[in-house]
């Protein structure tokens, strides 16, 4: 018990390992949320759009010294309406359009790292350093939080009617591109939040493995939220955790974390689970042979 207690006490010792559960588990809750409607409409490729189409903003942003978020969210909502832009005025569907504008956006950014003379090492921005974020990272991450959450409450009963069903929103008077634009601008600002715990590349993971995680566990939208944040809140705790007494990256044990409580999910969920669909045939399978 004692060796319990001291594993989780040791870690609260140091500074930066405070900051890096506080945000963790900030950028965690967030993306979890939103992580449940991109589920249910299919975004998943464009959340992995956007993580990656805003390496050039972020570059871009400490090249002029401007905070990376203003960065970001000026190139996440770029290519979102980039997307839009090659998806309406051309043959292309939304998948290759998706598909065509992240990768130049993300290659854009790469060569800019590349070419880009810098003291800072801006690889942490593709892999994350949740363990070197400063007050300023913290309050501009809370702040993002803090908004989109309330956004969130206020909008969540109309978002999650669109997401369901957008021709029954549109007919009682709601307008489905608004609502459309409003999930996508949240999308950019948690993307933008999540960059500092996980980084470019494993973003995506955070908006995407929680909500299906919860998408197998419950039928039920409340419920599936629940879940979901408690996944991957608990996947950034114990990720962090973990990160400190292995001595490994942070950002890819969150993710690992939340990967293992998929494959759990996956495997054991009651009804959806494998395991139980397999009891479930063989035993009706067992009731169906005739009797000799």
């Amino acid at each position: 018990m004692e060796a319990l207690v001291e594993w989780f006490a040791v870690p609260f010792q140091f500074d930066f390992m405070r900051r890096a559960l506080l945000v963790s588990v900030v950028a965690g809750a967030v993306c979890a949320v939103l992580s449940c409607w991109m589920t249910l409409i299919g975004w998943s490729l464009l959340a992995d759009a956007v993580s990656h189409a805003v390496l050039p903003g972020v570059v871009l942003s400490y090249l002029f010294g401007l905070p990376f978020a203003a960065g970001a969210l000026v190139f996440g909502a770029g290519s979102v309406a980039l997307i839009g832009v090659v998806r309406r005025t051309s043959r292309v569907k939304a998948d290759a359009a998706t598909g065509i504008v992240f990768t130049a956006m993300f290659a854009i950014g790469v060569v800019l790292i590349s070419r880009i003379p810098s003291d800072t090492d801006l690889m942490h921005i593709l892999f994350g350093n949740v363990l070197g974020v400063s007050d300023a990272d913290i309050a501009q991450i809370l702040v993002m939080a803090a908004a989109t959450l309330l956004v969130v409450l206020f909008k969540h009963r109309d978002i999650t009617l669109f997401a369901f069903d957008p021709t029954h929103a549109h007919a009682i008077g709601l307008n489905p591109r608004r609502l459309e634009a409003l999930l996508l601008g949240l999308l950019s600002v948690t993307v933008v939040i999540a960059l500092q715990a996980v980084g470019i590349i494993m973003v995506v993971a955070m908006m995407i493995i929680p909500g299906a995680t919860a998408y197998l566990l419950t039928d039920r939208f409340e419920r599936m939220l629940v879940i979901s944040v408690a996944v991957s809140v608990g996947a950034s705790v114990l990720g962090t955790y973990a990160s400190f007494h292995l001595n490994v990256a942070t950002g890819g044990t969150i993710v690992v974390a939340q990967a293992l409580a998929f494959t759990l999910a996956y495997l054991f969920a009651p009804r959806q689970g494998v395991v139980w669909r397999g009891r479930a045939r063989t035993a009706r399978a067992g009731e169906t042979v005739p009797a000799r």
